[in-house]
């Protein structure tokens, strides 16, 4: 595998201590995945060498027990049949038997057989003893399989307290260093990071602040001697700057954000070329603030909502983000652009004379989620724009020699804040705006914010596939095809795929030849990986003796007709091994498939439906899902059509078709699996979702009564209040192609809403939703909680205060859990299995 024109070096050495900034070891450090043994190691972490030790010891102990049975058994009836025989002589011979004469029946009472048949008596005695003690035997090799099996528990759902993953992956410029987050749940709020840089050669670790004090962002400078990242210093919280050992912490510059709506940004912070200054991103107030702060609050703004996740208020504070530059040696902070627009996303020029920056300018960019590339002049604070398109353009990268940009791109202008139905793909444009050229053309999905080797050859960036997330080469110059590449066609070169393992790769990193990243596998969160060889274990402690439960793909032909879709299956652990996964309706199933190994048991099964409805999901670590097949429950997630990762036509399918055929692909992924898994209990069916997944959970129990309970979480109930309340109000007219108030299309949001069809609504639902939900405001579910109880159909609503769209604050998903478990075991509580 060749990264920048060499091949990766793994790292060495083994773990040693982990450090403090202040010199003490720390509990909760990452801890060092030693280079030798690594997966024994790992495998004997999880506890399946326990469980592997407890079935070879009951297997063991059963070829012991029916040796010592069958001996027993044997003796017994020899000396037995032996008594017998010397005294007696049989009165009757089988029939066929050599005797001269005819044959005469003989009739023999019941009660007397054994006094004149003995040795079938005897044979017949001795063959239920065997029985007997075979049966015995299972029993106990059984026994002693389960106490293994009870040993190797599932996660709870207070486990998500103590699991930590890696984000925020920053390799330093001499690839001796990598920077990286972690993310805690153990907070008395939302997760919070912190920041932690290892020593590749040793694996020493040292983390940036104090215990549960919030840090991240890391931003090498240019020589590597210094690490820029948001945190504190004393009383002081901003940006700020240390040494890679955690030394000489240095308060810089006061930062602050906003809570306006914007969509996702890059870098906030980039060194200049020679390391004497420092860029970054911070907000202003802007024209708006001051009447829209006061009392009483006065609205001007289209988009006067804050941010979908924000959950602590109502209104856009309309503060603006601009670019501000920090010289270390003075400490002067100087403020590079004004106005009423918004500048992020900020890199600097090898050159050291301008900074690349994303901007909307759009005359009104309230309504138009329009971005564009543009660079700021250091020397004039003049602003150069490179792109005007109707596309959206995102996160800059300079290449090496300061020639060329490589940025993340749409191809149409379908994009907006809220619907990104559009596949972001990689573009590359020349510094003077020339050439503009997209350069992942050939790999038809959803790619991630590119980044360029050390030697500017190529550029890495992430792809969504079939529900992973690999990570992708490409070069700019092209060499021979090999194994694992891509063709970009039309003269492009093939993309190498570098990171093909099954889970999700999320940040990543290359300075030199090393590439680190983030890997979430199906078996833990996001790990940090070097040249394939995984540097942390953070949750070692809490998976432990753990077991966790398999995932498994398939596809099914939609109800249409036109697409094969794909969906994934995470078996209950109680599931006994062996028992046979087939496509044979149920109808065909005997008792005599008891034989083969098909158990009788039924598993209950949650239908867990995703959000987007332009995203996907797949066989990384779901940590719900784990907990739901802890208590033996299967789960079921379908990438639907309009999912991503299946190429653009498959995420176009859902336009203009909400609550349509997305739908019946989800019903038909579920008649699917219960024609391929036979141990399903199609009396016991749930389904749940958020946001999205939660429109369609709602959706679903108005179109059948298939499912025992629903669990709508941040759920669309009606499309039509839905479009007038949310933060950004142009969602419909993205996924619709006009406005409701355009043509028909006030009465299909109607008639494709949930609330329209209440009435057909039976299945006892539980609400969950943000108190403060900007994006879907929480009287979508009170118009659901007030329609179903209308019409007599069980309901409770849960309210989470502090909390925007989704659930994030730790104990809050902790009781989301927890009540979703009590919800459906009470609806599935007396089924008949």
């Amino acid at each position: 595998m060749m990264v920048g024109g060499g091949p990766l070096v793994p790292t060495t050495g083994v773990p040693v201590d982990v450090q403090t900034t202040a010199g003490t070891t720390d509990e909760n450090a990452p801890v060092a995945v030693p280079p030798a043994g690594e997966k024994a190691m790992s495998y004997y972490r999880s506890g399946n060498v326990l469980w592997v030790i407890d079935i070879v010891w009951s297997m063991a102990m059963l070829v012991l027990i029916l040796a010592t049975g069958f001996s027993a058994t044997l003796r017994d009836w020899s000396q037995r049949v032996g008594r017998r025989s010397s005294t007696t002589t049989p009165v009757a011979r089988r029939r066929g038997a050599h005797v001269r004469g005819p044959v005469q029946e003989v009739r023999i009472d019941a009660g007397k057989r054994c006094e004149v048949r003995p040795m079938r008596c005897e044979m017949r005695r001795a063959r239920r003893d065997v029985r007997a003690r075979v049966g015995c035997v299972i029993a106990c090799a059984v026994s002693l399989v389960a106490r293994g099996a009870a040993g190797q528990a599932g996660l709870q759902s207070s486990d998500l307290l103590k699991l930590r993953s890696v984000s925020a992956v920053q390799v330093s410029p001499d690839a001796t260093r990598v920077a990286y987050v972690v993310d805690n749940n153990d907070g008395a709020g939302r997760p919070y990071g912190q920041l932690w840089v290892m020593t590749l050669a040793d694996g020493k670790t040292v983390r940036f602040g104090g215990d549960k004090e919030s840090s991240g962002g890391p931003e090498w400078s240019p020589d590597g001697q210094s690490i820029a990242y948001h945190g504190r210093a004393g009383d002081k919280a901003g940006l700020v700057v240390a040494r890679p050992d955690g030394t000489g912490v240095r308060f810089l510059a006061e930062t602050s954000g906003t809570n306006s709506p914007l969509p996702t940004t890059g870098k906030s912070v980039a060194w200049s070329p020679d390391g004497r200054r420092i860029a970054f991103i911070s907000a202003v107030p802007g024209p708006e603030t001051a009447d829209a702060t006061g009392d009483p609050i006065v609205i001007t703004r289209y988009l006067y909502k804050p941010d979908a996740a924000e959950g602590m208020t109502r209104f856009n504070d309309n503060r603006r983000l601009h670019i501000f530059v920090a010289d270390l040696a003075s400490g002067r902070v100087e403020q590079l652009t004004d106005g009423a627009h918004y500048e992020h996303s900020i890199d600097w020029s090898p050159s050291g004379e301008e900074i690349a920056f994303i901007s909307n300018r759009e005359p009104n960019e309230d309504q138009f989620f329009n971005y564009d590339l543009f660079t700021l002049k250091l020397a004039d604070k003049s602003i150069r724009r490179l792109t005007s398109t109707e596309n959206a353009e995102y996160r800059p990268r300079w290449s090496p020699d300061g020639k060329t940009i490589a940025y993340q791109a749409t191809r149409r202008g379908l994009t907006d804040l809220e619907t990104t139905m559009e596949d972001t793909h990689v573009w590359a444009i020349n510094a003077d705006g020339t050439n503009r050229r997209e350069l992942g053309r050939g790999i038809d999905n959803r790619q991630g914010a590119p980044e360029w080797t050390s030697n500017g050859a190529a550029v890495l960036f992430t792809v969504q596939e079939r529900g992973n997330t690999r990570l992708y080469r490409l070069p700019l110059s092209c060499g021979a095809e090999g194994p694992g590449r891509r063709s970009l066609g039309e003269g492009g070169c093939p993309a190498e795929r570098i990171v093909g393992d099954t889970g999700t790769v999320g940040s990543f990193s290359i300075s030199k030849t090393v590439l680190a990243y983030t890997l979430s596998t199906p078996s833990d969160q996001a790990e940090l990986y070097v040249a394939g060889r995984r540097l942390t274990d953070l949750n070692a402690a809490v998976l432990s003796g753990k077991r966790i439960a398999d995932v498994e793909a398939f596809t099914f032909v939609s109800n249409d007709n036109k697409f094969e879709v794909e969906a994934f299956l995470t078996k209950p652990l109680g599931l006994p091994s062996g028992v046979p996964t087939s496509d044979v309706p149920r109808s065909g199933l005997s008792l005599s498939d008891e034989a083969s190994g098909f158990s009788r048991t039924r598993y209950p099964l949650i239908v867990n439906i995703h959000g987007g409805p332009h995203g996907q999901q797949g066989p990384a670590f779901n940590f719900r899902n784990q907990v739901y097949a802890a208590r033996g429950w299967a789960t079921l997630m379908v990438n639907y059509r309009g999912s991503t990762g299946y190429g653009q036509a498959f995420a176009d399918a859902v336009f203009a078709d909400q609550n349509g055929n997305e739908a019946q692909d989800v019903l038909y992924g579920l008649s699917a699996a219960m024609r391929r898994y036979l141990w399903i209990d199609r009396d016991r069916l749930g389904v749940e979702g958020t946001s999205y997944g939660g429109q369609l959970s709602a959706w679903l129990i108005t179109q059948t009564n298939v499912f025992k309970a629903a669990i709508p979480t941040a759920a669309i109930i009606n499309m039509i209040s839905y479009n007038y309340m949310t933060y950004y109000n142009q969602y419909e007219q993205m996924e619709w192609g006009v406005f409701p108030h355009q043509g028909t299309l006030m009465d299909t949001l109607l008639q494709r809403s949930a609330i329209r069809h209440v009435a057909n609504a039976h299945t006892p639902t539980l609400l969950m939703h943000g108190e403060n939900d900007n994006d879907v405001p929480i009287a979508e579910a009170e118009q659901f909680y007030i329609g179903l109880r209308d019409v007599g159909t069980e309901a409770v609503m849960v309210r989470y205060p502090r909390e925007g769209h989704g659930i994030r604050e730790s104990k809050h998903v902790v009781d989301s859990i927890d009540r979703s478990i009590r919800w459906y075991e009470k609806h599935f509580h007396g089924v008949k299995e």
